[in-house]
């Protein structure tokens, strides 16, 4: 059974930083894809980043790119989005996936970690 674990979420200030984790275990599969998605209050869950584990090809959504990183530590099984230039529209919950493409019909998922950019 597939379980992903995030961790790394909290408080921070417009302009701060916070680097999201995400263990991946129980999984077998030779190919897979894993990143993250994002829900806020009285919104959809959005796609927000995600990495092959082919050739570590990634996807941003247009809203965070040059501003998130997403990583992988192969070793680990562990995922790593590193967001830098927070803005208040980042705050939400965060969810890790891992699924066989970058959407999430179908995929596993963590169970969330809260993110809020407030002053």
């Amino acid at each position: 059974q597939v379980q992903l674990v995030e961790s790394g979420g909290g408080l921070v200030q417009p302009g701060g930083s916070l680097r999201l984790s995400c263990a991946a275990s129980g999984f077998s599969y030779d190919y897979y894809v894993i990143g993250w998605f994002r829900q806020a209050p009285g919104n959809e869950r959005e796609r927000v980043s995600c990495i092959s584990s082919g050739d570590d090809s990634t996807y941003y959504a247009d809203s965070v790119k040059g501003r998130f990183t997403i990583s992988r530590d192969k070793a680990k099984h562990t995922v790593y989005l590193q967001m830098n230039s927070l803005k208040p529209e980042d705050t939400a919950v965060y969810y890790c996936f891992m699924n066989v493409d970058c959407y999430g019909y179908g995929a596993h998922w963590g169970q969330g970690t809260e993110v809020t950019v407030s002053s």
